[in-house]
């Protein structure tokens, strides 16, 4: 069978064939929103001396499978649990936009995997409220299916059109099941979501910048807008975290599972898309424009992404005409409008990049893509090796900070959300140290540390929190990765941490579970200290908390020749053990060393001295804890005799 799309031109007869389609016959239209009465109104596309026909062949020429009636439900039938237990393990999607309408049809098999504990007898798919369901197929047959809207601001519209698929037979927990499916409609930017909780139209439109057009199509994904299937739990905004937990638990559940997306996109004359992203990364383009022919007929661009591996991300795409600038391990694709301020970016990037060869690599595994904004109010978007964002003029200070943070994943690009974002931002910060010192690092970090504090459990029997390894909230996999960064940086040692960077291969690290990272391997083996079992167990494969420290007492007593001997003792409140750095300080000189604090454990720590002992000081701020990061103790003048207090400071 083929599979093609027909463009009628009436003065020419001409025949366009484009792409070839997956999966069994199928005709597929674009029709007006029909599942959701509220759905924006489709815009008209310019008028043209042809009509533009979605077709399929059939086995037998001239026939065409009858379009299936699919039921609207008044209430839906699929249950939370079902929605929890679909895991999807393959997308195989056909991609059509027509930009000047804002349509798009989609055609994909999709493989998904019963991960609940009981069999499935139906088996929820999900897609943004702008589209509608068309057809399901199972086994080459049509399956009958009633559509449910669902409230949920996984998407912009705040709702989901959500089809519950019946089992002729139960999926069994751990089994697979392949369905074709098919689904079209407009996609506009709407901000229904961010209006319904209060936020002024123009701010909220300003962030959920999602919709196809001309010059600029962006689909962000779950989270944003729901342009491929999926199967999640309905959450709206305003529920404390809940939304954000469910973005990063889809992430988490489709790591690891297959893409492939061709597209094809119709354009009007004159505006040939330049540049197309799938998932983060270019997609070269294949343009049949038929600009001079003296038709108003539009173009035709196509692009495959091939085969690929998704990491912790929401499937994206992004077409747009803009002109590429090349800069230091990046291309800037920028409006014409905005291009002054390329050069800034560029040498932004030249700065930067020495910095982070000397810590990852002399070569990035891709190009950094910054892409430019329709509005330079529009809030930017990130993922993978891909920044959308506006390429406006700013300080040095500003774009270098960008860079730092953006061009690392260009050179680290992990399925564990905790590497790939928590090195980001590590990097960022190792940044603002090089060049603004090392308290203003700290500072940095420190900022997030009350948030992750509010987060983490109390005790480990109050909940299970977010292992690092598994961790689905950017309070954990960006903040607590980084400070947990920063530890081993102390741990380890600066030449042990960046020969592991340089050796981190992504490809051995992919899977959802929490186990063993190969990063505990590399540094073991890059190090002299071979065994961080312990660390990673209670940092990164589970989460104990925090811990609480606090110094209980210090005493010092003069030594021999000027030396003085300082006692520390050292509690931890928190149900995890941490190795924290001990500084006594006197007029001239100071003396540092690392010790291991049991959790809800105290110990003594003697250290000898130069001069008379001023103070005492336990945490650096490189150790998130539950409420302060750095504590000190100021020695009284009898040296025998403990201080009269202590004080922690943030």
């Amino acid at each position: 069978m083929k599979f093609f799309i027909m463009r009628i031109v009436a003065t020419t007869a001409s025949l366009i064939s484009i792409a070839a389609f997956p999966g069994s016959a199928q005709k597929l239209t674009f029709q007006p929103p029909a599942q959701n009465e509220t759905a924006p109104a489709t815009p008209q596309s310019p008028q043209s001396n042809g009509q533009v026909i979605f077709s399929r062949s059939t086995d037998e020429p001239g026939q065409s499978a009858p379009t299936p009636q699919i039921p609207i439900a008044a209430q839906p039938s699929a249950v939370d649990a079902d929605r929890q237990a679909v895991t999807f393990t393959d997308f195989d999607m056909d991609v059509r936009l027509r930009s000047a309408a804002q349509q798009i049809a989609v055609r994909a098999l999709v493989t998904v995997r019963n991960d609940g504990k009981t069999p499935l007898s139906r088996v929820p798919l999900q897609i943004s409220s702008s589209l509608n369901w068309e057809r399901i197929r199972q086994n080459g047959k049509d399956v009958t299916f009633p559509v449910a809207t669902l409230n949920s601001d996984a998407d912009h519209t705040g709702q989901l059109h959500e089809a519950a698929v019946p089992l002729v037979q139960p999926l069994a927990p751990g089994q697979i099941i392949q369905f074709d499916v098919a689904y079209s409609g407009a996609i506009a930017p709407s901000a229904q979501r961010l209006i319904a909780i209060g936020t002024p139209q123009d701010a909220a439109l300003h962030s959920d910048w999602d919709g196809i057009g001309v010059p600029f199509t962006g689909l962000r994904g779950f989270g944003n807008v729901v342009w491929y299937p999926a199967s999640a739990v309905p959450v709206i905004l305003g529920d404390g975290a809940r939304l954000f937990d469910e973005i990063g638990e889809h992430k988490l559940r489709i790591a690891g599972a297959r893409f492939r997306l061709r597209l094809t996109v119709e354009f009007p004359q004159g505006n040939t898309p330049t540049v197309a992203l799938i998932n983060g990364h270019p997609a070269p383009l294949t343009v049949t424009d038929a600009a001079g022919s003296g038709l108003e007929v539009s173009g035709v661009a196509t692009a495959d992404s091939g085969g690929a591996t998704l990491g912790f991300e929401s499937p994206s795409l992004f077409v747009a005409v803009r002109m590429p600038h090349t800069a230091p391990n990046a291309t800037v694709w920028a409006l014409p409008e905005d291009e002054p301020a390329v050069a800034s970016w560029a040498t932004a990037a030249s700065d930067v990049t020495p910095f982070l060869q000397g810590w990852l690599g002399q070569r990035p595994r891709s190009q950094l893509t910054l892409l430019d904004l329709p509005d330079p109010q529009d809030a930017p978007f990130e993922t993978g090796a891909l920044l959308a964002t506006t390429i406006r003029m700013a300080s040095p200070e500003q774009l270098d900070g960008i860079l730092a943070h953006a061009l690392t994943h260009a050179w680290m690009q992990s399925p564990r959300a905790w590497l790939s974002e928590g090195v980001a931002h590590f990097m960022g910060t190792l940044w603002v140290e090089k060049h603004s010192g090392r308290s203003q690092a700290l500072s940095a970090l420190e900022s997030g540390r009350a948030a992750l504090a509010l987060a983490e459990p109390e005790t480990p029997a109050q909940s299970p929190g977010q292992p690092l390894a598994a961790a689905i909230s950017p309070v954990y996999f960006r903040t607590k990765a980084t400070y947990v960064l920063w530890m081993l940086r102390d741990v380890a040692g600066d030449p042990t941490l960046s020969a592991a960077l340089r050796a981190y291969d992504p490809s051995q690290d992919f899977g959802k579970d929490a186990g063993r990272s190969s990063f505990e391997t590399l540094l073991e083996q890059a190090g002299t200290r071979r065994d961080l079992s312990r660390f990673f167990a209670d940092w990164v494969e589970g989460d104990k908390g925090l811990p609480d420290i606090s110094i209980e007492s210090a005493f010092s007593s003069a030594a021999s020749a000027g030396n003085w001997l300082v006692a520390v003792n050292v509690a931890n409140g928190g149900y995890v053990s941490v190795e924290v750095p001990v500084t006594v300080r006197s007029e001239s000189n100071s003396a540092t060393q690392r010790v291991l604090v049991p959790a809800r454990g105290k110990v003594v720590q003697r250290i000898l001295i130069q001069g008379k002992p001023t103070e005492v000081q336990v945490n650096d701020g490189t150790i998130p804890e539950t409420t302060a990061s750095v504590h000190v103790t100021r020695l009284g003048d009898s040296a025998s005799n403990p201080p009269s207090g202590s004080q922690s400071t943030q």
